[in-house]
C-alpha cells in the first residue's frame, strides 16, 4: 500500500506521476493518490476578481486564508477540475481511478478552525471566518472498500466539519493522515523541490536521510515555508504506523518510481 502525494505547486510532472501509478497499479501494487491545487487555485482567484490572501500563524507557518467564497473556488478548481482531470488522465493509462474528496462519504473528518491566529506586520491578530481545519477522522473502510473492489482512488485535500461544513486542509497532512489509517508501508510527498534542503533553494545540499528520532529537530532548523508542513505530515504518519516517507522531486522522469528508490529525503 503506497499513498502518494503531488503537490498543489507550479512544476510537477503530473503526466509522469500518474505513468508510474498506472505501473504499479498493473504491478498489483494498491495505490491512492492525494493531489493539491493551490497553484491553479491561486490563479483562478485572480481572474475571478478575489486574490489569496496568505497569512503567517503565531507559530510561524504560513497559510492562505481561506474564507467562504475562497472555500468555494477552491471546491471548484480542486474537486472539480484538477480532481476529474487527473481521473480521466488514469483511465487513460488503464487505471480504474475514482475521483473524490473529503467530504464525499465523510472519507475525511475534522474541526472546523474558525479563527486564524496570526502575526501582521510584528503584530498579533485574529483572522474571523476562516474555514480550514485538521482532519481527525479518516473513513478507512470507504477507502478499503474502493481499493479491494480494485478502483484507485484520487482525493482532493478537503474535509467536513462535525457540523458538516467544508473545509481546506493541507494536502501533505491529509496524504499522511490516510497514510496512518490504511498503515501503508510508505507515504511520497512529491514537491517541486528534491526534498529537505540544508541551505533552501540550493538544490545541492539536500539532506538524504532522517532517522524519526530526530526530525522535530531538522523541522526546526531547515524547514521553511510549506516543507514545514511536509514534515509535519511526516512525522504524524511515522508515529501513527507508516513504514517510511519519502519527500522527493515531482518536477522529474519517472518521480514516484524514483521517490520508492530512495532519491529525495527519506524518514524512517
Amino acid at each position: 500500500m503506497i499513498v502518494v502525494k503531488a503537490g498543489g505547486g507550479e512544476g510537477l510532472d503530473m503526466e509522469a506521476v500518474c505513468a508510474d501509478i498506472a505501473e504499479l497499479v498493473q504491478q498489483s501494487e494498491r495505490v491512492v493518490l492525494v493531489h493539491g491545487g493551490s497553484h491553479e487555485t491561486n490563479v483562478i482567484s485572480e481572474k475571478l476578481g478575489h486574490p489569496p490572501r496568505f497569512v503567517t500563524s503565531t507559530s510561524g507557518h504560513v497559510s492562505r486564508y481561506t474564507d467562504r467564497e475562497t472555500l468555494e473556488i477552491f471546491v471548484m478548481v480542486a474537486a472539480g477540475r484538477i480532481n476529474k482531470l487527473l481521473v480521466e488522465r488514469l483511465q487513460r493509462l488503464g487505471v480504474n481511478a475514482v475521483g473524490l474528496s473529503g467530504l464525499d462519504g465523510r472519507l475525511l473528518e475534522g474541526k472546523r478552525k474558525s479563527t486564524l491566529r496570526i502575526v501582521e506586520n510584528g503584530k498579533r491578530k485574529a483572522l474571523r471566518g476562516e474555514y480550514s481545519g485538521k482532519i481527525e477522522r479518516v473513513n478507512v473502510r470507504l477507502l478499503e472498500t474502493l481499493l479491494e473492489a480494485g478502483y484507485t482512488p484520487v482525493v482532493a485535500p478537503l474535509a467536513i466539519s462535525y457540523e458538516s461544513e467544508a473545509l481546506n486542509v493541507d494536502g501533505d497532512r491529509a496524504a499522511a493522515a490516510i497514510g496512518s489509517a490504511l498503515k501503508a508501508q510508505k507515504v511520497i510527498i512529491l514537491s517541486n523541490v528534491p526534498g529537505l534542503l540544508r541551505d533552501f533553494p540550493d538544490e545541492s545540499t539536500l539532506i538524504p536521510h532522517i532517522p524519526l528520532a530526530q526530525a522535530e529537530e531538522y523541522l526546526d532548523r531547515y524547514a521553511q515555508g510549506r516543507m514545514k508542513r511536509k514534515l509535519l505530515g511526516a512525522i504524524e504518519a511515522l508515529h501513527d504506523g507508516v513504514g517510511q516517507v519519502v519527500i522527493a522531486d515531482g518536477r522529474v522522469a519517472q518521480p514516484l518510481r524514483r521517490a520508492l528508490a530512495g532519491y529525495g529525503t527519506v524518514i524512517e
